[in-house]
């Protein structure tokens, strides 16, 4: 299946407030807030104005994955700085044996009646182009074995995905959590003219 990827800004904002919506808010109300550190448990409302803010203006990265006019997934990405709230970060901190990465992967989410089409494909595919894009850089995820949690609750996507592109297990932070990195080198600017060109 062909997917097409949108960047989340203001532009893209109404298509992915409609897939949350469609998707109770996504996991009861979180509206992808959590890995900013802003989470306000129970209040979705809350959240959703966070979330709004911090994407117009230019907060909160994602790579937004569309089937047609419908967002269907996306996989949010920033710097440690932009999500630095983890899952596990007492194991995360204690096995840390290197500098912070550039870039972290958080959130990867594929709407009900879309899951197992690859979407999280796309979407992490997609992340990782618009991580070329702003530069490049070291990237780190914090995926499960998908054998052990329901499609439906891998918010930080799958193992077997990101291995797929080219991730590389670093340590365990968990019985089936994951500190995974690669590199993505800069995109490659395409000019009209070569340097020889008249």
């Amino acid at each position: 299946m062909a997917y097409v990827i949108k960047a989340l800004d203001a532009s893209t904002w109404d298509d992915f407030a409609a897939l949350v919506e469609r998707n109770n808010g996504v996991f009861g109300g979180c509206w992808c807030i959590g890995f900013h550190g802003e989470l306000s448990r129970g209040d979705a409302e809350a959240n959703r104005t966070a979330k709004e803010r911090r994407v117009r203006e230019g907060r909160s990265h994602a790579a937004l994955v569309f089937d047609g006019d419908d967002c269907v997934g996306w996989c949010q990405f920033g710097s440690p700085g932009e999500l630095p709230a983890i899952k596990s970060r007492a194991a995360y901190e204690k096995g840390r044996t290197t500098a912070l990465p550039d870039w972290r992967i958080a959130c990867c989410y594929v709407g009900k009646g879309h899951r197992r089409q690859g979407v999280a494909t796309a979407a992490l595919e997609g992340a990782l182009d618009l991580i070329a894009e702003l530069g490049g850089g070291t990237v780190e995820g914090f995926p499960e074995g998908a054998d052990a949690v329901p499609a439906g609750f891998l918010y930080n996507g799958a193992l077997s995905t990101y291995e797929k592109l080219g991730f590389v297990k670093e340590r365990p932070i968990g019985k089936h959590r994951w500190v995974v990195s690669r590199v993505v080198e800069p995109a490659q600017l395409h000019h009209p003219f070569s340097a020889s060109d008249p």
